[in-house]
């Protein structure tokens, strides 16, 4: 590897795990307050809050791996145009052809990473994200009951438990206080259990016990009951999404599926390492900057065309999964255009309008 590519390429990488690094952060946020929402309604036990953030960050990053290489790209080249090095190296006859293959050393492993992830290992997060939680589901602890341990359930009240079994579906001696307007609720059972109607709704299952009902106020006004069985709702599972949902299947079986919800979002899963390539490909254009124009400009205008790209191709898939679009157009009319204008401008350096020969700078 000659010099210049060595020090090109450590360059660009540098920049771009920057990039990365910032973005993940700032993306943690939005994620981690969805995961914690759905801890909080009861419909993800806590203990699964680091695994489900680790998976949805799976599923996430083939929308912010295109825009951590392209942001990163564009600021490293226009480093280069900032500290006249792209003009020294203009001067010595490095050209966009020349510079194709440092960018090419960091964009291509990045563009495998992307289809990887955007092709198996998305897929396969999101499946084992809600595996996890349906077998999580079926268990006390989904709604945070521990043994030995007063717990304040989503929907309201206080529930202890003195035992619980192994695999979390049947506890002893309960105890449970809920308030509803102006009336106190407290209930007692000896022995209680789970059970499910449908796939959402999840009950709990008191048996032998005590109630105890009268008002808040203090006055006298209580009712003693002797139940053998009561029933009481905890907070309803997350939507379940069915085993032939196209976003749960894995890609080798997208293939065979004639359903157009299927086939866009096989289209959906091929976009991403193809609008890398692209974006990519068009750091270097975006970021040519001329000594006396603003340095960073045109990163702004790279992280609008990204945007713009993304959009397009969320509605894309919209399109075909409605019969909008047809299939053989598929998305290609976005990716192809984009690769054959993005090859175009590179080759030209940026320049929409080619300088004729003896035109003044």
């Amino acid at each position: 590897m000659a010099k210049l590519d060595r020090y090109l390429l450590s360059d660009f990488v540098q920049s771009f795990l920057a990039t990365l690094i910032i973005l993940l952060v700032v993306s943690v946020g939005g994620v981690l307050v969805d995961v914690l929402g759905k801890v909080a309604d009861g419909r993800i036990p806590a203990g699964l809050l680091l695994s489900q953030l680790g998976l949805q960050f799976i599923v996430y990053l083939p929308i912010i791996l295109p825009l951590a290489l392209l942001l990163g790209m564009a600021l490293a080249i226009a480093r280069l145009y900032r500290d006249s090095e792209m003009a020294v190296l203009t001067g010595v006859g490095v050209g966009p052809k020349r510079l194709l293959r440092p960018i090419l050393m960091l964009v291509l492993p990045v563009v495998g990473l992307v289809a990887l992830c955007s092709l198996w290992l998305g897929p396969w997060a999101d499946r084992t994200a809600e595996e996890m939680v349906d077998d999580a589901s079926r268990s006390m602890v989904v709604a945070g009951l521990e043994p030995g341990k007063f717990t304040t359930l989503s929907g309201g009240g206080i529930v202890y438990l003195s035992s619980l079994s192994e695999d979390g579906t049947k506890m002893g001696q309960v105890f449970m206080q809920r308030q509803k307007d102006d009336r106190i609720d407290v209930v007692s059972a000896n022995s209680g259990a789970m059970f499910f109607e449908g796939e959402r709704q999840r009950f709990l299952r008191l048996e032998d016990g005590y109630r105890v009902e009268g008002p808040a106020n203090g006055e006298l006004d209580y009712r003693l009951m002797r139940y053998a069985s009561n029933e009481v709702a905890l907070p309803d599972r997350d939507e379940v999404r069915d085993k032939d949902d196209p976003e749960m299947m894995p890609t080798s079986q997208l293939f065979s599926d004639p359903r157009p919800e299927a086939k866009a979002q096989l289209h959906w899963r091929i976009t991403p390492p193809l609008l890398a390539l692209a974006f990519a490909l068009l750091a270097l254009p975006l970021a040519r900057s001329a000594p006396r124009q603003q340095r960073y400009g045109r990163i702004m205008m790279a992280f609008l065309a990204y945007m713009v790209g993304v959009n397009l191709s969320i509605l894309g898939r919209q399109w075909l999964a409605d019969g909008k679009i047809p299939m053989g157009i598929g998305m290609w009319w976005l990716t192809l255009p984009l690769l054959a204008f993005a090859l175009w401008l590179y080759f030209r350096d940026g320049r929409l309008v080619r300088r004729r020969a003896g035109a003044k700078a």
